[in-house]
C-alpha cells in the first residue's frame, strides 16, 4: 500500500510517499540515492545493509519502510559531520580496514552500534560484536584493530 512516510534520514527530515512494504534497503538505494548502503545476501546473514535506526545496527535489507516510519536512520554518508569523518570512519581508513569497500559501510556502522554501549571493548568483545558482519577480503585483523582504535579516540576525554 502506498502510504506517506516521515522519518528522518542522516540528521534531516524525509518524507516520501513510497510503497510501505518496501525493504528500507531500496528505499535508501534507488529513491534517496544513498548507495552506501549495499545489496548482499538479502537475507540478513552478511550485515553489508546494516544502518542505524534510532542508534541501533539494523540489517536495511529486511526492514520495511513501514517499520522505521517516524524514526532515525543514519546510513554511512551521515556518520561524517560537517565533512569530518568519524573515528571510526578515520580509522578503517589508516588501519587500511576497507580491502575492497564493500563490506565498510555495515562494518562500519555494526561497529558504531557497538561501541555505544561497549565504549572500551576488548578484542574478544569487538571479534563477537562483530561476528555477524562478513567480510569475504578478511580483512578481519584489521578491521578489529580498526574499532579498537576508534574506541580510544571516541574516548578521550571521557572520565
Amino acid at each position: 500500500m502506498v502510504e506517506n512516510i516521515t522519518l528522518k534520514i542522516n540528521h534531516k527530515p524525509v518524507r516520501l510517499k513510497v510503497d510501505n512494504d518496501r525493504t528500507l534497503l531500496w528505499v535508501l538505494r534507488s529513491d534517496l540515492g544513498l548507495t552506501g548502503t549495499k545489496y548482499g545476501c538479502g537475507e540478513s546473514h552478511c550485515g553489508v545493509c546494516t544502518v542505524l535506526i534510532n542508534d541501533e545496527a539494523v540489517r536495511s535489507c529486511q526492514t520495511t519502510i513501514k517499520e522505521v516510519k517516524g524514526k532515525e536512520i543514519v546510513t554511512i554518508e551521515g556518520l561524517a559531520v560537517n565533512g569530518t569523518l568519524h573515528p571510526l570512519q578515520r580509522a578503517f581508513i589508516e588501519h587500511d580496514a576497507l580491502q575492497c569497500g564493500f563490506c565498510t559501510p555495515g562494518m562500519i556502522l555494526t561497529a558504531y552500534a557497538f561501541l555505544k554501549k561497549h565504549p572500551r571493548p576488548s578484542q574478544a568483545e569487538i571479534i563477537q560484536g562483530l561476528n555477524e558482519n562478513l567480510c569475504r577480503c578478511s580483512a578481519y585483523v584489521r578491521i578489529i584493530q580498526a574499532v579498537q582504535s576508534a574506541a580510544r579516540a571516541m574516548n578521550k576525554g571521557r572520565a
